[in-house]
């Protein structure tokens, strides 16, 4: 029995579904399975009951749910005790980003961030939300920029920011190109390349959100996981594709981008972006960042 079989259970048992649990803790079904087999094997009984639909704890699993949990917790504040010692010797702050964050926010608070803390060294991490939650509850990263997931794991602080502005990404050689504004309707029957859903859930429901509140059916051509491999597509010509504003400064040639008009301003409120850390976790470096980001905020905005 180990720490990360223990945390495998409690995902399991909190969510009581094999997929939910595996996406929570980033690593395939497979592998979850695998580990929690590990430590029924070791403990020499079944934790969980499963069926093809349902999952439940055993008696002898709800008997070490409270158990493991009080275990857990203990080691996270250990580790996390320790990790604050040693960031007082340190001067390095671990920042992680989603891709459009990365390329137009992070910029613009570096700077502000170097003016008062020139001799920290930043380490940038330019990932998805996804894989950026779980780096914060296991201390790989300090602070990260991030689209907020619909259910907030309680060990993690958020701080809402803003909604990025979202444009129309259109090959140069298109008959829309010319256009000053691109209106929803004006792209129905356009082959459209939108991000996978499950990777992706805010970028992917950008598009269809916008196409339901206005009535109408987006015609999907392709789906890409990464806003550099969409960019790529269209400037190939395979389809059109809705993207946050930053998306544009991802150094494409090709593309001309567009800005989106909407019936009302409300519509388009669909990209957000928080930045999220460990609550209750000590760290001045992330503070001072952090204060930064709110003093800058109506700036940053400004430019999303």
């Amino acid at each position: 029995m180990d720490l990360h079989q223990l945390r495998c259970f409690i995902a399991v048992a909190e969510e009581l579904h094999f997929g939910r649990a595996a996406r929570r803790l980033d690593i395939l079904p497979s592998a979850l399975g695998r580990h929690i087999r590990l430590l029924e094997e070791s403990l020499g009984t079944q934790l969980l009951l499963r069926t093809t639909r349902n999952v439940s704890l055993s008696q002898d699993g709800a008997a070490l749910f409270e158990d493991a949990r009080e275990l857990i917790a203990k080691a996270d504040e250990l580790g996390q005790r320790f990790r604050e010692r040693g960031r007082k010797c340190a001067r390095t702050l671990k920042l992680g980003a989603v891709d459009t964050a990365a390329a137009g926010l992070v910029p613009m608070l570096l700077h502000d961030f170097k003016k008062q803390q020139p001799d920290v060294s930043v380490q940038l991490l330019e990932e998805k939300t996804i894989r950026l939650l779980p780096r914060l509850l296991s201390g790989r990263l300090d602070l990260a920029i991030v689209r907020p997931p619909e259910h907030r794991d309680k060990r993690l602080e958020f701080l809402t920011l803003f909604h990025e502005t979202a444009v129309v990404a259109v090959p140069t050689g298109h008959l829309l190109a010319s256009r000053k504004r691109l209106g929803i309707e004006t792209l129905v029957g356009q082959p459209l390349i939108v991000p996978d859903r499950r990777s992706r859930p805010h970028s992917h429901a950008l598009t269809i959100k916008l196409f339901e509140q206005a009535g109408l059916r987006p015609t999907i051509a392709q789906i890409a996981e990464e806003k550099q491999t969409i960019v790529n597509l269209v400037a190939a010509e395979i389809g059109l594709a809705i993207v946050p504003r930053w998306a544009s400064r991802l150094a494409v040639s090709g593309v001309r981008y567009i800005p989106l008009k909407t019936r009302s301003p409300g519509s388009i409120r669909i990209l957000p972006l928080a930045a999220a850390w460990l609550r209750g976790s000590r760290d001045p470096l992330r503070d001072a960042l952090i204060a930064i980001l709110k003093t800058g905020l109506p700036r940053y905005a400004s430019k999303a």
